[in-house]
């Protein structure tokens, strides 16, 4: 699956699917390698937690609900174009960190 933004309900659980797929990825495989892929925004995301000082509660206002920071920061859920938004606005992370699962 080649990694694109995605916008249509039914392509996002497909893009689910393929990641759940993935999380069961051998080590220097090419899975392991796409699944690295995926994680690239997430572990921005926790870098500048770490430098701010803040918690998990601290990013439900840039998230649509507590349940999906977790499911985010657990590589459950991909970042939607609306969390990149506000997390670019509201955290300062440069949009290219946070989009590099969909133009890398």
């Amino acid at each position: 699956m080649k990694p694109k933004i995605i916008k249509i309900e039914e392509k996002y659980t497909a893009a689910l699917a393929r990641l759940e797929g993935l999380m069961d990825a051998k080590p220097g495989s090419s899975k392991e390698g796409e699944l690295e892929l995926w994680s690239l925004p997430v572990k921005a995301v926790k870098f500048r937690m770490e430098q701010e000082g803040l918690q998990q509660k601290d990013l439900v206002k840039y998230f649509p609900g507590k349940n999906r920071v977790s499911e985010v920061l657990n590589h459950k859920r991909p970042l939607s174009i609306g969390m990149i938004r506000a997390l670019h606005r509201g955290l300062r992370i440069p949009a290219e960190l946070l989009l590099r699962e969909a133009t890398a």
